[in-house]
């Protein structure tokens, strides 16, 4: 038993399948934001070379890609890119195996950014069985069917309901998918919206609940003290409410005014725990949730604190990056968060985007470079490195069924990484 974690082995062991189960289900798929429950977290199988060689991973296809962050998302053999080609956003649904486009829609957009040479869109696709949904930098929310590109339904938040920040980059939180219910990390503070939820099929409005700005935080759904509830990382705050009907449970400060970002996803962490990190001294912290109530554990901006990668939670450790793109180096660490303590760091590593495969990771860093290493709360254990994207990436990649998707600045390319 790993020191800090205050619980029986098997009650810990029993959380954490509990935690993982969903995704056992879904091989071969990443049909959201960092996965199948959002937690950067792919099925084992197929299981994953440890060697690559010398020229790196083969690359099975390349699509071109126009601006935006927004990663891949995958699902029934199919690819969902989504991307700006000059005044438009766009959506093209491509083949797994051959990257070949199956179809292909477009939105006008008038969105400019204020500080990125990029105008986006910056949110992961979310696919069902049935369906696409996405939601693009200037607040345009819709609904396609994923058989064919047909827009089943559609809204412009950014006109539906007003005023609506649009913060530093635009639109940048993932809508959650809950049962039939649809929601979104708008921010329309002024007017009780800033969580909105949906009918997933129609698109009728069905409640809009709080006062918060939206963040760059996408949110995930968990069962917290025996209670199913959908947590949000808000600009100034963290939350869980019901989505039903959108009351909100708990709900603690999180954040700083001025020119700060809250963007990493919260971490569902066995023992009813949730984990936040932010950086511009905001730091880390380890929340304690209970039926109508949270507190906080502890709190450091020493430990674990994230611009905007989501740390990954692998055998009770987290392996997370530390500090920031824009100001010095940041670091690969390796932390044990009951006790808020590093186990080790990487120094000089560079800011990436984690997932992990069993007890492997995948670093895909922002200048183009994926490492390979083992899950090991003991040291660093590098396996394999090669610099896929030129000259770099802020998109989030995917990873189903053995292939890397890494959408670098020009492209969308297809890497094999299977045994």
């Amino acid at each position: 038993m790993r020191n800090g974690w205050n619980c029986p082995c098997a009650a810990w062991l029993a959380g954490m399948l509990m935690l993982l189960a969903p995704w056992w289900a879904a091989a071969g798929e990443w049909p959201q934001i960092l996965g199948p429950q959002r937690n950067g977290h792919a099925p084992p199988q197929p299981p994953l070379a440890t060697r690559w060689p010398s020229g790196g991973p083969r690359r099975l296809w390349r699509y071109p890609a126009g601006e935006g962050v927004a990663g891949a998302a995958v699902r029934d053999g199919r690819v969902v890119l989504f991307h700006r080609l000059q005044q438009e956003e766009v959506v093209d649904c491509l083949d797994a195996a051959t990257g070949r486009r199956i179809w292909r829609q477009r939105f006008p957009t008038r969105y400019t950014s204020t500080i990125l040479d990029d105008s986006g869109p910056r949110c992961v696709p979310l696919l069902t069985e049935e369906r696409v949904y996405v939601y693009g930098a200037d607040r345009g929310l819709r609904c396609l069917r994923l058989e064919d590109g047909q827009v089943l339904w559609q809204h412009e938040l950014r006109k539906w309901i007003t005023p609506v920040e649009e913060g530093y980059f635009g639109a940048g939180s993932s809508p959650i998918l809950v049962g039939d219910r649809l929601l979104v990390n708008l921010g329309a503070a002024s007017r009780g919206a800033g969580i909105v939820a949906f009918d997933a099929r129609t698109g009728r409005a069905l409640w809009q609940r709080t006062h918060e700005r939206a963040s760059y935080s996408s949110p995930v759904q968990a069962t917290l003290a025996g209670v199913p509830q959908v947590v949000f990382v808000t600009r100034l705050a963290a939350l869980g409410l019901e989505s039903a009907t959108g009351r909100v449970l708990w709900q603690v400060p999180f954040g700083r005014r001025g020119p700060t970002v809250n963007a990493a996803n919260p971490v569902i962490l066995p023992g009813n725990r949730v984990f936040l990190t932010a950086s511009y001294g905001i730091g880390a912290r380890l929340l304690q949730v209970k039926k109508d109530s949270a507190r906080v554990l502890w709190q450091s901006d020493q430990v674990l604190s994230a611009q905007f990668t989501t740390p990954v939670l692998v055998q009770g450790v987290l392996y997370g990056i530390h500090g920031r793109e824009d100001v010095g180096v940041a670091q690969l660490r390796c932390v044990e968060p009951l006790a808020g303590k590093v186990l080790w760091r990487r120094e000089d590593f560079g800011k990436a985007t984690l997932i992990a495969c069993g007890t492997l990771l995948l670093a895909q860093k922002t200048d183009g470079t994926v490492v390979l290493f083992r899950a090991n709360p003991r040291r660093y254990e590098p396996l394999a490195q090669a610099r896929l994207a030129r000259p770099r990436t802020l998109a989030l990649p995917a990873l189903a069924d053995g292939r890397l998707y890494l959408r670098g600045p020009a492209n969308l390319s297809c890497y094999d990484l299977r045994k």
